[in-house]
């Protein structure tokens, strides 16, 4: 049963996890010295925020799920 639910929770996670926005698009600006980019610090709203929060919950279920079937 435990198996099952650690199964679903891994597939939803990787799907999570690919529907993020890519964080790393900005480590171009450092060849191109993007000063915009310095004080341009935003931060997450809306789905983008949603999609964050529910990777992290997902993320401490497959961990208390693996642990729980490591311990067992």
């Amino acid at each position: 049963m435990l198996e099952n639910i650690l199964l679903i929770v891994s597939v939803l996670l990787i799907a999570l996890a690919l529907l993020q926005s890519n964080k790393a698009s900005d480590a171009g600006q450092i060849i191109t010295g993007g000063n915009e980019a310095l004080f341009g610090k935003m931060k997450e709203r809306g789905l983008e925020l949603f999609i964050s929060r529910l990777t992290m919950f997902f993320g401490l279920i497959f961990f208390v799920i693996s642990f729980l079937l490591f311990v067992k």
